[in-house]
C-alpha cells in the first residue's frame, strides 16, 4: 500500500492537473472550428457532414465517462486517466491521417472517448478531497484554468490554417495528450486510496447510476448542467458556419471573434471566484441564470434583426459564457454532495449530462432546422429556458443546496 504522504494533492495542484485534463475538450473543438468548412470541401462532403464529426465526438465523450467512472472508483483516478489519454491520442492520430469522412468520424470518436477522462477524473478528484465550498472554489479555479486552452486555440488552428492543412490540427492534439499523460505520469499524485475502492461489478455500477438518476438532489442541477452546457456546445458546433459561411469572416477573423466568446468566459470565472467569497452556491447559480436567461433573449432577437452582423451574434455569446462560468463550479458541487462514496460514478454522470447536452443540441440541430442560422435563434433561447425552469424547480425543493 502507498504510503498516505503520497496520496492526495493541494487544492492548486488538484486545481491545476483537473485544469489542464478538463482543457483538452475544448480544445479538441476550438481547435477545429475554423477548419470545419476546409474539412467539408476537403473531403467531398456537405454541412450536415461537418456537423456530425461534432456529434458523434459529443456522442462518444458523453457515453465514455459512465465508463471511466467506475474505472476511476475501482483502480484510482490517475492509471484510468493515463489510459482514456491514450487513446484519444490514437485517436487524434488516425484524424490526422484520415482520407475520408468515415474515417475523420472514427478518429472523434476515439477522441471523445479518450477526453471522457478529463471531466469525470478532475470532479472525482475534486470531491475526493474537498466539499462544500471549498469544492466549488476549486472547481471555479479549475475552469478558470480551462479557460487558457480555449484563449488561444481558435488563434492557432486559423494560423495553422494559413500555413498547412487541417490534417495538423490532430497533430497537435495528439503532442496536447502526450502532455497530459506525462503530467499524469510525473505529477500527479493519487486522490482515491485503495482502502477507498469499490469492486468493478456490472451490477453495483448500475445500481449506482439508477440511485443518482433517481435522487432529484443529483438529477435537477445535472440537468442544469446539460442545458446550460448544452447550449455552449450547441453554438460551438454552429458559430463556424455562421460567422464563416454566413457573414462571410476568414477563418483568422473567426478567431479574433471567439476571443469575445474567450474574454467573456475568463471574465465569468473571475466574477464567480470573487463572488465565491460573498456568496453560496444557491445564490451564485442565481446569478448565472440571469445572464444565461439574457443570453438566450439575445439569440432570439440580435441575429434576427442583423443577420449579417457579427456583434449581434457574439454579445448573447458572451453573456451565455458569463452565465455558465458562474452556473458551472456550483450545479457541479450541488449534483455531487452528497455521494462522496461514488464519487468517480457521481462526476462521470455529470459529465455525461453535460456532453450529452452537447450532443443532443447539436443533433437537433441538425435535424429539425434548416440552417445553422435558423437553429442558433431558435434552439439557444429554448435551451436557456429550460436551464432556468430547472433551476428554480431545484431551488424550491432544496433550498440550502
Amino acid at each position: 500500500m502507498k504510503s498516505p504522504r503520497l496520496l492526495g494533492m493541494s487544492p492548486r495542484r488538484t486545481a491545476i492537473i483537473g485544469g489542464l485534463m478538463v482543457a483538452t475538450g475544448p480544445l479538441s473543438l476550438t481547435l477545429y472550428s475554423p477548419a470545419l468548412p476546409a474539412i467539408v470541401t476537403g473531403l467531398g462532403t456537405d454541412d450536415a457532414g461537418g456537423k456530425l464529426t461534432m456529434s458523434v465526438y459529443f456522442a462518444a465523450f458523453a457515453l465514455a465517462q459512465l465508463i471511466c467512472g467506475p474505472l476511476s472508483d475501482r483502480y484510482g483516478r490517475r492509471w484510468v486517466g493515463i489510459g482514456f489519454f491514450a487513446i484519444y491520442v490514437i485517436g487524434s492520430l488516425v484524424g490526422a491521417l484520415a482520407p475520408t469522412l468515415e474515417v475523420l468520424l472514427l478518429g472523434r470518436v476515439l477522441q471523445g472517448f479518450g477526453v471522457s477522462a478529463g471531466v469525470a477524473l478532475s470532479r472525482a478528484m475534486v470531491r475526493d478531497q474537498f466539499v462544500g465550498m471549498d469544492a466549488i472554489r476549486i472547481l471555479t479555479l479549475v475552469n478558470l484554468i480551462l479557460t487558457v486552452a480555449p484563449a488561444v486555440s481558435p488563434t492557432l488552428g486559423s494560423l495553422i490554417m494559413l500555413v498547412g492543412s487541417w490534417h495538423v490540427m490532430f497533430l497537435v492534439m495528439a503532442g496536447f495528450g502526450l502532455a497530459i499523460i506525462a503530467m499524469l505520469g510525473l505529477g500527479a499524485r493519487e486522490t482515491l486510496p485503495e482502502t477507498q475502492r469499490t469492486p468493478l461489478h456490472p451490477v453495483t455500477v448500475i445500481r449506482n447510476y439508477a440511485q443518482l438518476l433517481l435522487a432529484p438532489a443529483f438529477l435537477l442541477p445535472a440537468l442544469v448542467l446539460a442545458l446550460a452546457f448544452g447550449g455552449f456546445y450547441g453554438f460551438a458546433a454552429l458559430l463556424p458556419f455562421v460567422l464563416i459561411d454566413q457573414i462571410g469572416l476568414t477563418p483568422f477573423q473567426f478567431a479574433m471573434a471567439m476571443l469575445i466568446q474567450t474574454g467573456s468566459f475568463i471574465t465569468g470565472n473571475l466574477l464567480a471566484g470573487r463572488l465565491a467569497n460573498r456568496l453560496d452556491g444557491p445564490r451564485l447559480v442565481l446569478v448565472g441564470l440571469v445572464f444565461l436567461g439574457l443570453g438566450g433573449l439575445g439569440f432570439a432577437i440580435g441575429p434576427r434583426l442583423f443577420p449579417d452582423s457579427v456583434l449581434a451574434t457574439m454579445a448573447p455569446v458572451s453573456l451565455w459564457m458569463l452565465g455558465l462560468a458562474t452556473i458551472g463550479p456550483s450545479a457541479t458541487a450541488s449534483a455531487m454532495a452528497r455521494y462522496g462514496h461514488m464519487a468517480g460514478s457521481a462526476g462521470a454522470l455529470t459529465g455525461f449530462f453535460q456532453m450529452g447536452g452537447g450532443f443532443l443540441a447539436s443533433l437537433l440541430a441538425i435535424a429539425l432546422f434548416p440552417d445553422a442560422h435558423a437553429a442558433m435563434v431558435s434552439l439557444l433561447p429554448i435551451l436557456a429556458g429550460l436551464a432556468i425552469a430547472t433551476a428554480l424547480l431545484h431551488r424550491r425543493l432544496y433550498p440550502g443546496q
